[in-house]
Parts: C-alpha cells; sequence; structure tokens
C-alpha cells in the first residue's frame, strides 16, 4: 500500500506559486517524472505529447515553462495551450493524441497560490496509487540536487476553439436571446464563457473578464456570489452563473437571486434525467458535504443518493463503478458522465440552461421542491494534523451533538487536502443551534491543533 502522499493532495499537487512544493527545482523534477511515466505509456509512440494549459495567475506562465523543460529532458513534447479551463485540458487530452495533460491553477485559491493537476489520456485525473508513485520518483529526482531549467512556450491558438465548439456541440438549439449574467472570476473561462454563450444566443452581460495575473477570484466568482446576485437583480437577467478561477465548478442565482448550488443543480438535472429515462441505477453519486435536504428531495423523486470523500475525482470513480451519469460536489463541480471526465463550469451551464429552455421555468421554479437544512461550514487553521479518533474532546463534541440531533442532522469533521484546514461541517432543524453546534466543535479542535 503506498504511503501517505507529501506532495498530491485531493487536487493535484497545490501551494504557494515559488515555495515548495511549488519552487523551481521541484515543478522542474515534476516535469521530469511526468516525462518518464509517459514513456513508460505512452504505448510505443515515438513522439508523445503533453497538452499544458494554465488559468490567468501571474505564476502560470514560468511554472508551465518549468514542467515543460523537466518534460523536454526525457524526450516529451509539450503543447501549450495558454489560457483554458481545467475540464477544458481533460477533454482536449482525451480528444486528441496526448499521453497526459497538465492543468496549472489552484482552482478557487488567491492568486499567488497556484497547482499541478495531471489527466492521463482518458481525461481522468491519476488515481491515488499513480500519483504516490509518480511523487516517490520527484522526491528522489529533487534529492539527487537535479538542477531546473525552462522553456520558452508558444500558445497553440486553436486548442480553446476546438474545446468551445466541442461544448457548443453538446446544446441543440438556441438559447433564443436568454438573458443571462456571467462573472466569470477574472479565471480561465473570461474569454470563453461569453464566447459560448453569446455563439448559442443568449444576450449576455459578462463580469469578472478583465484578468491580470492577481485579481483570479478577487471578490468575484463561484465564491462571491454577492455582485452577480446585484446584476441578476439589477439588469433582470433570468440566471446568472459564476464560475471559479478554473472554471471547473459553477454556482448559479435565480431571477429573484436565490444562490443555487451544486446540490440544487445535481437535484434539478437528476429530477430532469431521471424523468426521460436516462438516469441509470436511478442514481445520483455525491459526496458527504452534500446537504441532507438534497438526499430526501431526490428520494422523493425515487432517486438514491450515494456519498463519496470530497473531491470530484472520488465522486467519478463511484460514477463509474455504478455507471452513473451524474455526479457532483455541493461546491459547484458537477459531472455529466456522457460528455465529460470531470467537473465543467460551462458544460454544467448548458445543461441548466437547457433545462430552463425546454421546461421554460426559472430556477425558482426548479428547485422549489429542495428543502435545505441549515448548514454551515466552519475552517479552522491548524499547525499539524492528527488523526481525529485520538482527539478525545472533539469527539466527545462530535457525540453529543449528533445525540441531539438524531436524524435530524449531520456532523462532518475533516481534514484539507490542500490547506493548512480542519473543516467542521454541521447541519441541522435550526441554524442557531447548527452554528452553536459548529462553534463547540471547531474551539474544541483549536485547544488540541491550533
Amino acid at each position: 500500500m503506498a504511503k501517505t502522499k507529501q506532495l498530491f493532495g485531493t487536487d493535484g499537487i497545490r501551494g504557494v506559486a515559488g515555495e515548495y512544493p511549488l519552487d523551481a527545482p521541484t515543478v522542474f523534477a515534476f516535469g521530469v517524472a511526468l516525462g518518464e511515466w509517459c514513456l513508460a505509456n505512452a504505448a510505443g509512440k515515438p513522439a508523445p505529447e503533453v497538452l499544458i494549459g494554465m488559468d490567468t495567475r501571474e505564476s502560470g506562465p514560468w511554472l508551465a515553462a518549468l514542467v515543460a523543460a523537466g518534460l523536454a529532458r526525457q524526450g516529451v513534447r509539450a503543447r501549450f495551450a495558454g489560457l483554458i479551463t481545467t475540464p477544458g485540458v481533460a477533454y482536449l487530452t482525451r480528444r486528441d493524441d496526448f499521453v497526459a495533460g497538465v492543468m496549472i491553477s489552484a482552482s478557487h485559491n488567491p492568486y499567488l497560490d497556484n497547482g499541478l493537476k495531471v489527466f492521463d489520456h482518458s481525461g481522468f485525473k491519476l488515481p491515488d496509487i499513480q500519483e504516490s508513485e509518480l511523487e516517490l520518483r520527484i522526491l528522489a529526482l529533487c534529492e539527487q540536487g537535479l538542477k531546473s531549467s525552462s522553456l520558452e512556450l508558444v500558445v497553440d491558438g486553436g486548442l480553446d476553439d476546438e474545446y468551445i465548439d466541442f461544448l457548443a456541440s453538446t446544446f441543440t438549439g438556441s438559447l433564443d436571446g436568454m438573458p443571462l449574467a456571467l462573472d466569470c472570476a477574472n479565471g480561465a473561462a473570461s474569454h470563453l464563457a461569453p464566447e459560448l454563450f453569446t455563439r448559442l444566443g443568449a444576450s449576455v452581460a459578462a463580469y469578472g473578464c478583465a484578468p491580470n495575473g492577481r485579481n483570479i477570484n478577487k471578490d468575484c466568482g463561484a465564491l462571491h456570489v454577492g455582485a452577480l446576485q446585484q446584476q441578476v437583480l439589477a439588469t433582470g437577467a433570468r440566471a446568472g452563473v459564476a464560475f471559479d478561477g478554473d472554471a471547473d465548478r459553477a454556482i448559479f442565482v435565480a431571477a429573484s437571486g436565490r444562490i443555487v448550488d451544486g446540490d440544487a443543480v445535481l437535484y434539478l438535472a437528476g429530477r430532469a434525467l431521471h424523468r426521460a429515462g436516462r438516469l441509470p441505477g436511478d442514481v445520483v453519486v455525491s459526496t458527504v458535504m452534500s446537504n441532507i435536504g438534497l438526499e430526501r428531495a431526490l428520494r422523493a423523486e425515487g432517486i438514491a443518493m450515494v456519498r463519496t470523500p470530497v473531491g470530484d475525482k472520488y465522486v467519478l470513480e463511484e460514477m463509474l463503478r455504478r455507471e452513473a451519469a451524474l455526479g457532483g460536489e455541493q461546491s459547484g463541480h458537477v459531472i455529466f458522465r456522457q460528455y465529460a471526465t470531470t467537473g465543467d463550469g460551462l458544460l454544467t451551464a448548458l445543461r441548466v440552461f437547457e433545462t430552463m429552455r425546454e421546461t421554460g421555468l426559472g430556477l425558482d421554479e426548479l428547485c422549489a421542491e429542495l428543502v435545505i437544512y441549515p448548514q454551515i461550514l466552519v475552517n479552522i487553521q491548524i499547525r499539524n494534523k492528527r488523526p481525529l479518533a485520538e482527539l478525545t474532546a472533539v469527539n466527545e463534541e462530535i457525540r453529543a451533538v449528533e445525540n441531539a440531533f438524531g436524524d435530524g442532522g449531520r456532523v462532518l469533521v475533516r481534514f484539507s487536502g490542500t490547506e493548512p484546514l480542519a473543516r467542521v461541517m454541521v447541519e441541522g432543524p435550526e441554524q442557531s443551534l447548527v452554528d452553536a453546534a459548529a462553534h463547540r466543535i471547531a474551539a474544541a479542535i483549536e485547544k488540541e491543533l491550533a
């Protein structure tokens, strides 16, 4: 069994750009190790290629240059898509003749952070065992004192066009002038989303489309939807959608200003697929973070909900195991398996707007039967991680809350896979009780780990 990983978290390697593990020697070693992996998995191809894409962070170009140089050291060529979404890299990697794809992004994090996400030719993120093997090789190369270098890259301008053409091909008909508000988070969707939805006939008002390398996710995008709510209400848009920095997630705003998150999307999309007879096994896959209200609303429609650990790659693994068509996360990562191998904010928006057009209903009406239980998520900065089972006081608080709420609530405590944080999620019958319970558990964690 592989050891606990040091570099790879729940979504690739992530950290502050320029600092370990995203310092020049480690990133170059990553490129070399990935090059070796590609040669071993290239099925005899004489000139294997890897696709590299990035979001709008100022650190993206030099990180891409280091990865490309590491690949070149092994005789593996890099093709550079430039600014593109994470799901765009996943799609192009499996659509074209690439052995692997690398997306340089830290998703919803601030611009100082960045990350390295790896896809194999199938468009799937590498399974844990392969990440562990790749990591061991990276660490070994670093110990050898490998001298880093960089390689100047030229953007292949046709790759993002190929991705947009694919997305448009999944949508039949037209949006018929539907007024939409888009918040592109000053990220990877900045030039792609307005083009896509305008092409499909929507009347588009786009925001967060002026990236400068440092404003990605800053007071905009999927984690900051307040401005989008105001725009939807002010302009009379039928709906609004906010993407995160690499556009693998989408959060919606209804005409009333109601926030429609990933849970609500799973509900409305799951119901639509179920009623159309296109939901194999009558199952939707979600994570431990999804609201208990989603589970109950789906059950009322004859749909079972299966939970996985947090991370869209774990959702996908369960979807493949069950041959499920739909899965995702409350955070807005939604996987439509007919079309994609990962969460795709642009694709999710297409499916949501398609449902609105076909039913003639707005998001308020489509989500009317979904009752969300009061929920709170508290993040606690920690110095070190210890197994939860060792935290006696924390477990006592958790048991007390679970006994008090019974079947009417849930408690989830976990460590972040990408940041030095402990996360406490509590659901229950009343917001005040939920808030108090979460903060008691958080205080116990803080006392032991902060």
